[in-house]
C-alpha cells in the first residue's frame, strides 16, 4: 500500500503524517491488518529495537474520588464494587513498588485518586518515593496524583519523581461528555507544569468511549504537540456501576489499528499499552508489542491483570526482550532533551512516564476502564462482548496486593 511505505518513510524520519494519513490507517480493513502491522513495527524497530519496558502500578489510596470521569471506578458516584482505602505509608508502598521491581518493572507509578494533591499529599508522596529509592536502587518512579498547583511539580522533582503522568483521555472537542467537574484546559496545564519542572511527561488516551475516528486523531495530534515522552493507550474496560458500563466498541483489530496510527504519529515516543488489554486483545496481544514498546505488569489500579510470568513469557516467546535497567528508554535524541530539561531520571537517563493511562485515578486522567483486565484463575474471555450490555464478567476487580492483605501480582 502505497499509505503505508508513506508513514513507514515519515516515520523513520519523524515527520508528522497528514489527518489524513491517520485517519486512514484507522479506516483499514481487516485483510490489510498484518499489512498495517508490519509498516508501525519497522518504525517501532527502528527506534526502539525488540526491547518492552515494563511498569509497575502502586494504588496508593483507592476509591472516594471527587470528580465525576465517566469512565472510572473511583468516580464520584461509582457503585463499582472496588477496594477503598486512604493513603498507604510509605513502607506499605514501598514494599509493593519491591514486588514489581522483582519481576522485572523498571518504573513504578505511584497512583492516587482525587482532583489534586493538597501540599501535604506531595510531601506525603515524597517520603514515599524516597523509601522507594532506597529500597530499589536506580528504579524510575512516576508519580500520577491528579491536577498540580503552582510548585508542586517541582516539589516531586526535588523529592526524585522522574515523571508525571497525566492523561488528556479524549478529543478537547468530546471531553465534556465525558467529564464535568474539570477542563481539557485543566489538563493541558498540568502536562505543561510538569514539563516546565524539568519532570518527564507522560499523557496518553483512552479508546473505546463511543469516540469517532476524528476523535482519537484529534487527542493523538494534541499528544504530539505537547511533545509527552510517553504516550499509554489505554482501551475501556467499563465498569459495572459507571456510566459507561455498556460501552463494548472495540474488537481486537480496532485496538491494533490505533495503536498503529499512534505509533506512526508518536514515532519516536515510549506507546505503553496499557489498561484494557488483557479483556479486549486477549490472545492477540503479542502482536501489539510490534506496535508498542511498553507495557504494565501485573494488575492495574482497581482491576486484575494476567500473571505477571504470562506477560513475561508473552514477551519472550514473541521474539522480544525485557529492558534492562541499565539500558535508557528514548532514542538518543529525546534522551538528550531529557537531560537538557534537567530531567535526570532514574540510572538509565531515559524518563519515560509508566503510569498510565492505565490507571483508574481521574485526577491522573486515566481509564478505570482502562485499569481492567482479567484474573489468572479465570476462564478465557469470551468472544466479542456486545455493546449496550453491562458483561461483570469480563472485568475481574483488584482484591490482591496494595491495600490488602494479599500478595501482589507481579
Amino acid at each position: 500500500m502505497d499509505l503505508l511505505n508513506t508513514l513507514v518513510e515519515k516515520g523513520l524520519r519523524r515527520e508528522l503524517p497528514t489527518r489524513e494519513e491517520a485517519l486512514a490507517v484507522l479506516a483499514t480493513s481487516d485483510d490489510q491488518l498484518l499489512d498495517v502491522v508490519a509498516a508501525a513495527g519497522k518504525v517501532r524497530r527502528q527506534w526502539f529495537g525488540r526491547r518492552v519496558k515494563l511498569n509497575y502500578l502502586v494504588n496508593l489510596k483507592s476509591g472516594l474520588c471527587p470528580e465525576d470521569c465517566s469512565y472510572c471506578s473511583q468516580r464520584l458516584g461509582s457503585k463499582a464494587e472496588i477496594l477503598k482505602y486512604t493513603w498507604l505509608k510509605p513502607e506499605e508502598a514501598s514494599q509493593a513498588a519491591a514486588a514489581g521491581v522483582a519481576g522485572g518493572a523498571k518504573r513504578v507509578c505511584l497512583v492516587a485518586s482525587g482532583r489534586g494533591p493538597t501540599d501535604r499529599d506531595v510531601e506525603r508522596v515524597g517520603k514515599t518515593i524516597e523509601a522507594i529509592k532506597e529500597q530499589n536502587e536506580g528504579v524510575e518512579v512516576c508519580a500520577c496524583l491528579g491536577l498540580l498547583s503552582d510548585g508542586q511539580a517541582e516539589r516531586l522533582k526535588d523529592a526524585g519523581a522522574d515523571a508525571y503522568n497525566h492523561n488528556l483521555n479524549t478529543s478537547e472537542a468530546t471531553y465534556g461528555q465525558i467529564t464535568k467537574t474539570h477542563t481539557y484546559a485543566d489538563r493541558v496545564d498540568t502536562v505543561q507544569k510538569a514539563h516546565a519542572a524539568g519532570l518527564s511527561a507522560c499523557s496518553g488516551l483512552i479508546a473505546g468511549m463511543g469516540e469517532s475516528d476524528e476523535d482519537l486523531v484529534d487527542v493523538v495530534y494534541s499528544l504530539r504537540e505537547l511533545d509527552p515522552d510517553s504516550v499509554p493507550v489505554n482501551f475501556l474496560i467499563p465498569f459495572e456501576g459507571t456510566p459507561l458500563a455498556k460501552e463494548w466498541n472495540l474488537t481486537p483489530q480496532r485496538c491494533l489499528r490505533i495503536l498503529a496510527m499512534v505509533r506512526f504519529v508518536c514515532p519516536d515516543v515510549e506507546v505503553r499499552l496499557a489498561g484494557g488489554r488483557e479483556v479486549h486483545l486477549r490472545s492477540m496481544q503479542p502482536l501489539a508489542l510490534h506496535l508498542v514498546n511498553s507495557i504494565f505488569l501485573g494488575d492495574y489500579l482497581t482491576s486484575e491483570g494476567q500473571a505477571g510470568q504470562a506477560d513475561l513469557d508473552m514477551i519472550a516467546d514473541a521474539g522480544f526482550e525485557v529492558e534492562g535497567a541499565g539500558t535508557t528508554t528514548l532514542p538518543a535524541h529525546r534522551s538528550e532533551q531529557e537531560a537538557a530539561r534537567g530531567c535526570g531520571s532514574g540510572a538509565a537517563g531515559g524518563s519515560l512516564c509508566g503510569s498510565a493511562a492505565s490507571t483508574d485515578a481521574p485526577g491522573c486522567g486515566s481509564a478505570c476502564g482502562g485499569c481492567s483486565g482479567h484474573s489468572e484463575h479465570e476462564a478465557p474471555a469470551p468472544v466479542q462482548a456486545e455493546a449496550g450490555e453491562v458483561r461483570s464478567d469480563l472485568v475481574a476487580v483488584r482484591r490482591r496486593g496494595a491495600g490488602t492483605d494479599l500478595a501482589p501480582n507481579a
